[in-house]
């Protein structure tokens, strides 16, 4: 029940942020826009709508599937734990016992995430033809669609190239997971009436909107060179590896160049993994009323 509950959230999450997504991702990547407004007014005048949602089919999709494998894998974890070390998978974990299952979680599914990351990317950053100035001739966009991008970058770059950023993401994920998982844990604990053995809903909204609004604030750094190493071979930039990739960055646009994207991702993540908890719990305590 796990996975299909995490399924179920992540598609739904996926949908609702991905507009914000594609304007932080460009912000990241690209150095013409001024700001955030700069980016919106951009895109929307020379690609409308339709530039928000480039790659949102295979990002709710993917989003379902890793979404739904890292709550079953995270719950699997600490359920094994919590058997090991205390004789009972019933009894309550602890802080560290959390902390462990996340971080395992986040590196695990870098394996899954990096191709998905990498094609919903270089489909952010791609231009429609249509919005391209005429002098410049060009007849159609490099990738068609998510599938496509990725058959594009194994034939030109080989595997390996799906897995460009990697790094980065796998110290992305393995820290924002910790804080992500510990943070709802014990606000959900916190706000739990004494003789509940559950959160209310309404604390599973606010926790999931406080824990993604931390994680992603741990996670930027790194989703800021993630993204660019991925984007790499696209005419942007050169870098030989994710030490090269902060130093140019920070040395050429400076510290803050690590939290590019921050507000967008704060603003984003609040709603989304509001909806993320709150379509997981509700399937999860739904699912209960079924089977009893």
């Amino acid at each position: 029940m796990d996975f299909i509950a995490g399924a179920i959230g992540g598609g739904v999450s996926a949908a609702v942020g991905y507009p914000l997504d594609t304007i932080k991702v460009r912000i990241q990547t690209q150095t013409s826009y001024r700001g955030i407004w700069h980016c919106i007014r951009d895109t929307y005048r020379t690609e409308k709508l339709l530039g928000f949602y480039r790659g949102v089919s295979m990002t709710v999709i993917t989003a379902s599937f890793i979404t739904s494998f890292s709550f079953g894998i995270y719950k699997n974890i600490l359920y094994n734990i919590c058997r090991f070390r205390y004789g009972s998978a019933d009894r309550k974990p602890s802080k560290v016992d959390v902390s462990f299952a996340a971080a395992s979680t986040g590196a695990i599914r870098v394996v899954l995430m990096s191709p998905a990351e990498l094609a919903k990317v270089r489909l952010q950053i791609q231009k429609d033809p249509l919005a391209i100035p005429p002098h410049v001739l060009i007849s159609k966009p490099k990738y068609q669609g998510a599938v496509h991008c990725l058959r594009t970058v194994v034939k030109e770059e080989g595997f390996k190239g799906l897995y460009k950023g990697s790094l980065a993401l796998m110290w992305r994920d393995c820290c924002s997971s910790v804080v992500y998982f510990l943070t709802y844990n014990v606000l959900c604990d916190w706000l739990t009436p004494a003789g509940k053995d559950r959160a209310d809903l309404w604390a599973v909204l606010l926790s999931g909107g406080c824990a993604g609004v931390l994680a992603w604030g741990t996670a930027t750094p790194m989703d800021v060179i993630k993204s660019r190493m991925q984007v790499d071979g696209e005419g942007l930039r050169r870098y030989s590896g994710l030490v090269h990739c902060v130093r140019d960055s920070v040395r050429e646009e400076g510290v803050r160049v690590l939290f590019k994207g921050l507000g967008l991702n704060s603003i984003r993540a609040f709603p989304s993994n509001m909806m993320v908890f709150f379509t997981y719990e509700g399937v999860l305590r739904l699912g209960e009323r079924w089977m009893k």
